[in-house]
């Protein structure tokens, strides 16, 4: 009597479809991380945006001045080589932080007057209170 020693095709087949689900599954739970991954990175950039804004306030008395909404860190916009007094901004944060990709619009800079800015931002999901979308963030806080 001959006694065959291996797996049969349809063994085989099986195993393969069960191993596929559960990467799928896996693939799509790190997916997700990473976007949340994403997301606290855009919210920690932008409170570390916002306290050197502050330090520029207290350096110069007054935010510094850019009246249309710009890209941080492109021409015309927030740069490390603002004024903020005797001082530039790189004094207070060098480099600029710049939005991860993919999801998401730049950050964005604008302050009409010395005494407020906005800072533009959007997060591709819940964070906190805060839900998916367009974000500001002010010196009275995140909204």
């Amino acid at each position: 009597m001959k006694k065959n020693k291996g797996f049969t095709l349809i063994e085989l087949l099986v195993v393969i479809a069960i191993i596929a689900i559960l990467s799928t599954v896996v693939m799509a739970g790190l997916n997700s991380a990473r976007a949340k991954g994403r997301d606290a990175k855009r919210i920690s950039d932008v409170k570390a945006l916002q306290t050197a804004l502050e330090l520029c306030y207290d350096s110069a008395n007054g935010y510094p001045i850019i009246a249309t909404a710009t890209t941080i860190g492109a021409a015309g916009g927030l740069l490390t080589t603002t004024s903020c007094g005797s001082d530039t901004f790189a004094t207070f944060m060098n480099p600029l932080p710049t939005n991860p990709s993919p999801g998401g619009a730049a950050y964005t800079y604008v302050a009409a007057a010395a005494t407020t800015y906005t800072i533009g931002f959007s997060l591709e999901g819940q964070t906190g209170a805060l839900g998916s979308g367009a974000h500001t963030a002010t010196p009275a806080g995140i909204q």
